[in-house]
């Protein structure tokens, strides 16, 4: 009867008012005094990280908060029917049983709203005149305002479950004409997932984010459903091997070519793209493994002029050395097994770009499946709250190393787009706040003797990976390209003394020395 009650209360208070995307905070507030505040000029509000967010078109205060004990108060039936969905939906479904009316609420009288969450919740964490710093988002967005899930824990909840429940058919009815906002079925979206999505896409100052059960199954999924059939891709030559595998191999089965370009290579670009009718741009930026940087502004405005979408693989960057939508990118795509978890203990890719590129894929992946774990998710906003700490360390740490290796007799040549040798330097220095954490590098020798430093080193495991904790080390032509013959590496760049470090985030004095002595061996 509390639930009840309660919900006919609130379902009232806002039958009289169009539904509009709930903007605002979701958590219990232990005194009761959370307060909407409006200018004197009655503008909208200005949107704080703590003062909640605007309500397009509301008068009167909202009162946003639950007390501590409303869950308490829940009867059995209800939370049995809501435990995985949160008191929020309880709270909306009581909107849609009311009906809807065009007459405004009383002037002046409290709004109470149901506590649904939103992407557009932590638009408040956006503005330019607040908090903007990647730190503060890592570890505030998604979670500190709009989490769909009501509870006083700071840490947000895993949501296990494969399915969602109605409370009848009236509310179902509502729920597939978009009069109730909730959950259906796991495949197409989970509260937990979802805070983790929206923490992605406050990095990224995204409309949305989707995230996949990993970085190909982002690819994958994303080419297949921005590129019809009989279409065209422009790519780059160096990238991670097994995109390459699918562009050659999968989409031309459906009659999709390809034309692949050097990635600083700008009239190769324009002439792909008035020679053939290209639906989608697709690079890394910076490239796997020799770092090449896509100048992401003027690849997009050319792109642009032809209708062309932009999807940048920002990986190796992550969200907090680059930004590839304010550069002009449609899609930023991370394998967010890498930095953004962090890690080395869960798989995960993530899409972010505007509503509809985005929806367009998060279609076809509610068809084709790839879902993420709720644990999955968990872990996910469990590694991105020290993202920036790990990043900054990272940075700092390979590029340093960078530097010691460019002076050292034994190697060959460095690729690193923090140092001025680079190739692409200047674009790298125009559009990154750093470098990131990857150094590749060619020893002075062969295969063997390649092999001989690795074998040497004494901190970094040798694993196909990076952007964890621990540094990892490889030979990317044993560990990626063995399978492949010495003239097939050589076509595709894949030298046997190219070495791929991916610096964790160990002391710095450790690593250089470790690095030194193996040096030694070769």
């Amino acid at each position: 009867m509390a639930v009840a009650n309660a919900c006919m209360i609130m379902g009232a208070q806002v039958a009289g008012r169009s539904r509009a995307p709930p903007l605002f905070e979701c958590r219990a507030d232990p005194s009761g005094s959370a307060k909407y505040e409006r200018s004197d000029s009655g503008s909208s509000p200005r949107k704080g990280f703590l003062n909640g967010a605007a309500f397009p078109g509301a008068s009167a205060p909202l009162i946003l908060r639950f007390p501590p004990n409303f869950v308490r108060q829940l009867s059995i039936k209800a939370r049995r029917n809501c435990s995985n969905i949160g008191v929020a939906q309880v709270v909306a479904a009581s909107v849609t049983n009311m009906p809807v009316s065009s007459a405004p609420a009383n002037a002046g009288e409290p709004l109470v709203l149901n506590c649904n969450n939103s992407v557009q919740a932590d638009g408040a964490l956006l503005e330019k005149d607040f908090v903007t710093p990647d730190g503060t988002l890592a570890v505030h967005s998604g979670e500190k305002t709009g989490r769909a899930i009501v509870t006083d824990a700071i840490a947000t909840p895993i949501v296990q479950t494969s399915t969602y429940t109605f409370k009848n058919t009236a509310e179902l009815i509502a729920f597939q004409e978009g009069r109730f906002t909730s959950y259906e079925y796991g495949r197409y979206g989970n509260p937990t997932t979802q805070v983790a999505e929206e923490k992605i896409s406050a990095l990224e100052r995204a409309e949305t984010t989707l995230l996949l059960a990993s970085g190909m199954c982002a690819t994958t999924t994303m080419m297949l459903a921005l590129v019809p059939a009989g279409g065209h891709i422009i790519t780059t030559t160096d990238c991670y091997r097994r995109t390459r595998q699918f562009i050659q191999t999968v989409l031309p089965k459906m009659g999709i070519t390809a034309t692949v370009i050097d990635p600083a290579d700008i009239d190769s670009l324009e002439m792909a793209l008035e020679q053939n009718n290209v639906s989608l741009f697709f690079s890394e930026s910076p490239t796997n493994p020799y770092l090449r940087c896509i100048d992401i502004e003027l690849v997009s405005k050319l792109c642009h002029k032809k209708g062309v979408l932009v999807c940048i693989d920002c990986t190796f960057a992550t969200p907090v050395n680059q930004k590839a939508l304010a550069l002009g990118a449609d899609i930023v795509l991370h394998s967010v097994t890498k930095y953004i978890a962090g890690h080395n203990d869960v798989l995960a890719g993530s899409l972010s770009g505007s509503n509809k590129v985005i929806g367009t894929v998060r279609a076809l992946h509610n068809v084709l499946g790839g879902v993420l774990s709720p644990n999955a998710a968990y872990l996910i906003l469990r590694g991105i709250k020290t993202l920036h700490l790990r990043v900054q360390q990272q940075n700092s740490t390979a590029l340093r190393i960078a530097r010691t290796l460019e002076a050292h007799p034994k190697v060959s040549r460095v690729h690193y787009p923090g140092l001025e040798s680079h190739p692409e330097h200047h674009i790298a220095k125009r559009q990154m706040s750093g470098y990131g954490g990857v150094v590749s590098f060619e020893i002075a020798g062969d295969l063997q003797a390649t092999s001989r430093f690795i074998d040497s080193l004494k901190i970094p495991y040798i694993a196909p990976s990076l952007g964890g904790c621990e540094s990892l080390v490889e030979q990317p032509t044993i560990i990626s390209y063995w399978d492949q013959s010495s003239e097939e590496r050589a076509r595709l760049g894949i030298k046997d003394n190219l070495v791929r470090f991916s610096c964790g985030v160990e002391a710095f004095d450790d690593i250089q020395s470790d690095i030194l002595q193996a040096l030694e061996a070769v």
